[in-house]
């Protein structure tokens, strides 16, 4: 999972997510975006469209941080999604 909510949010127990595959994706922009600043284990693909709300309690430890480069392009998916 991708954490996108801002810090002020997460101190009340939850966060909002972006779901993480590491399934290529065959849908492009804004449905499905490659992470590329992210060393993690496999390549690893965000699924704009799944936006979930969770308990801070169900996150495990922080394997990465986008780079505000990538945070952006994500931000402008999710806009594209719902604009």
């Amino acid at each position: 999972m991708l954490v996108i909510s801002h810090d002020v949010f997460n101190e009340h127990g939850t966060v909002i997510t972006l779901a993480l595959t590491s399934q290529a994706q065959r849908a492009g922009l804004p449905l499905a975006m490659k992470l590329e600043s992210v060393k993690l284990p496999k390549a690893s693909w965000l699924k704009i469209s799944q936006l979930r709300t969770l308990s801070t309690q169900r996150l495990g430890k922080r394997l990465g941080r986008v780079s505000s480069e990538e945070l952006q392009e994500v931000i402008e998916a999710l806009f594209e999604l719902v604009a």
